[in-house]
């Protein structure tokens, strides 16, 4: 009788109330789970766990973001603070809302009769639209110098935004004599948001060139356009690709396959560079001439600077590590006195060979290093070139000095390179040529890596540059005695391609990278925008025999 009703009702009470819960269990569940699920779908993008972020923007390019890059996420801001700009705070619709040179002025505030040694000089910049009305916002890039024409003396002055239209401009008076004060407009701050707008447009491809031979053994040659393979880089065209990844440093170059010819027949790389016209009749005004690299009218009041008790300068030995001060030095009879680190002057053939007996020197590079190996060849006379048989842009060079023991080489770095054609072969990325070198006490390396890079995003830059850290560091490790310098950018060109600022933003970057590595940053920015000879990439002899003497200097430190 108890058996029967524990098998008919008492029982299967439980047996019901077990399998509801699990039920009502699942539908929770599968509840909770859906509301997460559709509220994780929905938040922006910014908001996504950033390691598993990625997102395909077409079919060949992938988000990057700061891991993929190799960054911490605190080194990926701090870069990104570094960058930062101001800009307009209202839509930019006329030439005539944008800063005017000839409206603008600047004022020193502090003038007196005379001023010691090592004072500081202060001015106000007022920038004033086409209409002369004062702007109430900041973003123009100007450049300062205080100079001497007689003495051919001049130093670099540090302008400060304080984003409402005017701005401060700082000098230290090296010299004893008379000097004035320079100041000019490089890009109104409505030609920056052009050249930011533009850079980030993917407006620039390549050509590659293959060549073969066809089924009756005549050579043929095609070319397809190429491009990086990079988030927000487009390869214009449809149909196949051909791929050509770095398996070390991960970057992809990419070219439209050739009709007829494989992939792996892509010998030449042109890099006479192929854009596309995004340009709108304004940006074109606003990087006109009469909008760009003007000089100001302004304070002509003459400085008179006397003999004080005090040094100015340093006595320290160059050192990896060392920060760059603003002025980073100065010009005086067109011989540069370093404030970074105690340096001299290499004039005599002597001094030169002695300082580079038993060294190895690698100069990697764009063609401002070029002009570095080409300067050294003619400045030490027992440096022998070698006929490599090399591309004249590409290289690589070689000079030896047998006697003294010395080797001198120089490779370009890998694409992108703007020049006319190269060979694939001869383009090496500068983070493998690094890991290929044992280093030790008498290597010396030297690296800039940035006019070819000013068309391309932040964001690529910064992964190269972050490729070159990893060697060098690895490079260090193995061999901490090698001297690695990094040279910083020259200004030079104003142009919509590879202007100054682009190039500001780029050196921004690589000194960011850079810091904290244990390598030497030779400073020539400052170098090149002060001196009285006219801006060019590619500078005058006096301004590059006033880089070595710093290089030679940290080769060999007092």
């Amino acid at each position: 009788m108890d058996s029967r009703i524990c098998k008919s009702r008492i029982c299967r009470v439980p047996a019901y109330r077990q399998i509801i819960w699990y039920w009502i269990i699942i539908l929770t569940f599968g509840l909770f789970f859906t509301v997460m699920l559709s509220g994780y779908c929905q938040w922006p993008l910014s908001m996504l766990p950033l390691r598993h972020r990625s997102v395909f923007n077409n079919e060949t390019q992938m988000l990057k973001i700061p891991e993929d890059l190799g960054f911490s996420e605190y080194e990926w801001d701090r870069i990104q603070r570094a960058l930062h700009w101001g800009e307009p705070d209202h839509q930019i619709t006329t030439a005539t809302m944008s800063t005017s040179p000839d409206h603008s002025t600047f004022l020193i505030n502090n003038f007196k009769d005379s001023y010691y040694v090592g004072e500081e000089l202060h001015a106000t910049i007022v920038a004033r639209d086409f209409t002369g009305m004062p702007k109430h916002y900041g973003g123009d890039l100007f450049q300062a110098k205080v100079y001497s024409d007689t003495l051919k003396a001049s130093v670099f002055g540090d302008v400060l935004d304080h984003q409402n239209g005017t701005y401060s401009a700082r000098f230290t008076l090296p010299w004893v004599g008379t000097a004035l004060v320079a100041i000019r407009l490089i890009h109104s701050s409505e030609g920056v948001q052009v050249l930011k707008r533009i850079r980030d447009s993917s407006y620039i491809y390549y050509l590659g060139f293959f060549v073969g031979k066809n089924p009756q053994g005549a050579r043929v040659e095609e070319k397809a356009m190429c491009n990086l393979k990079w988030e927000g880089v487009v390869l214009p065209g449809k149909g196949e690709r051909c791929e050509y990844k770095d398996a070390r440093t991960g970057t992809t170059w990419h070219c439209r396959k050739p009709r007829t010819l494989p992939c792996d027949a892509l010998l030449y790389h042109n890099t006479d560079e192929l854009m596309r016209d995004i340009t709108t009749a304004l940006d074109r005004v606003l990087m006109s001439r009469q909008h760009v690299d003007h000089w100001l009218k302004g304070d002509s009041r003459q400085i008179r600077v006397i003999a004080s008790n005090s040094t100015i300068g340093t006595i320290k030995s160059c050192k990896p590590g060392m920060p760059t001060p603003t002025p980073a030095g100065f010009y005086m009879n067109d011989i540069w006195t370093s404030f970074v680190c105690a340096t001299r002057h290499f004039g005599d053939v002597n001094d030169r060979t002695q300082c580079l007996k038993d060294k190895q020197i690698y100069t990697m590079g764009d063609s401002t290093l070029r002009q570095w190996f080409e300067f050294l060849c003619g400045a030490v006379p027992t440096l022998k070139r070698m006929n490599l048989y090399s591309d004249r842009q590409v290289g690589p060079f070689m000079a030896v000095d047998v006697a003294n023991n010395i080797l001198l080489h120089h490779r370009s770095h890998g694409a992108p390179r703007c020049c006319p054609d190269g060979p694939i072969a001869a383009m090496h990325y500068i983070s493998n040529q690094i890991d290929d070198l044992a280093g030790g006490p008498h290597t010396v390396i030297v690296l800039n890596v940035l006019a070819h890079f000013t068309q391309f995003p932040v964001s690529f830059y910064a992964h190269r540059v972050y490729q070159i850290r990893r060697a060098v560091v690895a490079l260090l490790k193995r061999a901490p005695q090698t001297k690695v310098i990094i040279k910083t950018a020259n200004t030079g060109y104003k142009d919509l391609n590879r202007s100054d600022w682009l190039a500001m933003q780029l050196d921004q970057i690589l000194r960011e990278v850079f810091r904290d590595v244990g390598v030497y940053i030779l400073d020539v920015w400052q170098m090149t925008a002060c001196h009285y000879n006219a801006d060019d990439l590619h500078p005058a002899q006096v301004i590059v025999q006033n880089e070595i003497d710093i290089l030679l200097s940290i080769i060999c430190p007092k």
